[in-house]
């Protein structure tokens, strides 16, 4: 590939796709890039927040749920049970595409407020034309894609698939807690119909599949199966869930102001002029890849802009995919990671 470091040249052909490491930057929609790349344990979408902010966003959120649909379609076939996305935007914005979300699978885990503090605004809001307090905030949303477990032309969530295949082996459910090695918590977490379920780790998984199709009635094993021919495993029960780290400390209200300093990236020979918006923080970008994901785990942020989670997926050794559809933002884009060093 050939060198992009004079940001004044336009971009060749061979210049479309820019690699270091396993950090993959692409020029273009990502729409088509998606089928391209491998499937994603998070992704970061940063993209319109309908306020006519650059070139292609809407002018109002309104119009936001048809916009975003095509790429929820697209993450919606290529996440997996272990997928977290995590989308960036305002509280108005979302809300209007938070149904669309819903309708292709995403189901909402939480909403975390980004606080960039009182100095965000530096007195620059006119309450008395605009009628309201001033807006300091944007929200970053957590979904993941619930595991559904198909048993003829039903549909199952996992609570209801374990206590379905216990209640197949004929077994008393009393029994699940002498599996698990528990008193009661098998029955009063683990298969219970209620909102208390919790979702077995999978070392006690492993115990009850392991009890089940020992003493559950011979004509109906194997239990807690998928194919039919053999139980799941604890590793393929551990990856029905999407992963979650939480840093003590951390809550869904993130204090952190808005990237300035070096971490901004300016305009060029304009040297108060940031280039990008809304330009995320390393920071918190790095937090939400850390709180889903492990190293090795593919990253996908399919509106790259600066590509900050280029940057982070590169710091935290994960596999990463980004498009930018602006090709100044691109190759700026491009020279941040050559540049980058994450020692």
């Amino acid at each position: 590939m050939q060198s992009v470091s004079n940001l004044g040249l336009a971009l060749d052909s061979d210049e479309r796709v820019f690699v270091r490491d396993k950090v993959h930057i692409v020029l273009g929609d990502a729409l088509d890039w998606y089928d391209q790349w491998p499937s994603p344990t998070v992704i970061i979408s940063d993209g319109p927040y309908g306020i006519a902010g650059f070139p292609g966003d809407p002018p109002t959120p309104d119009v936001l749920a048809e916009w975003y649909e095509p790429h929820i379609v697209a993450w919606s076939k290529a996440a997996t049970p272990v997928t977290t996305l995590w989308f960036w935007n305002s509280e108005h914005g979302w809300a209007n595409v938070h149904g669309v979300l819903q309708k292709y699978g995403w189901s909402f885990v939480n909403c975390h407020i980004w606080n960039k503090g009182i100095s965000h605004i530096a007195g620059n809001s006119n309450t008395k034309t605009l009628r309201k307090y001033p807006v300091v905030t944007e929200v970053c949303v957590q979904y993941v894609r619930r595991a559904e477990f198909r048993v003829g032309h039903r549909v199952m969530t996992m609570q209801e698939w374990l206590r379905y295949e216990w209640e197949r082996s004929g077994l008393p459910l009393s029994k699940a807690n002498e599996a698990a090695g528990v008193k009661n918590a098998a029955t009063r977490k683990y298969l219970t119909k209620d909102h208390l379920w919790y979702c077995p780790p999978p070392d006690v998984f492993e115990r009850l599949v392991a009890y089940a199709n020992q003493y559950g009635d011979p004509n109906g094993r194997p239990y807690f199966s998928l194919d039919g021919k053999r139980p799941l495993t604890a590793k393929e029960w551990a990856n029905m869930r999407p992963k979650f780290y939480c840093e003590p400390g951390v809550t869904n209200v993130w204090d952190e102001p808005s990237v300035r300093g070096p971490e901004r990236i300016k305009v060029p020979d304009r040297i108060n002029k940031a280039l990008h918006a809304n330009q995320k923080p390393l920071k918190l970008t790095e937090r939400i890849i850390r709180a889903s994901s492990d190293p090795g785990d593919v990253v996908w942020a399919p509106f790259g802009g600066l590509c900050t989670e280029a940057i982070a997926s590169h710091k935290l050794g994960r596999v990463h995919y980004s498009a930018e559809i602006n090709p100044r933002y691109f190759k700026i884009a491009i020279e941040r990671l050559k540049t980058y060093d994450r020692s």
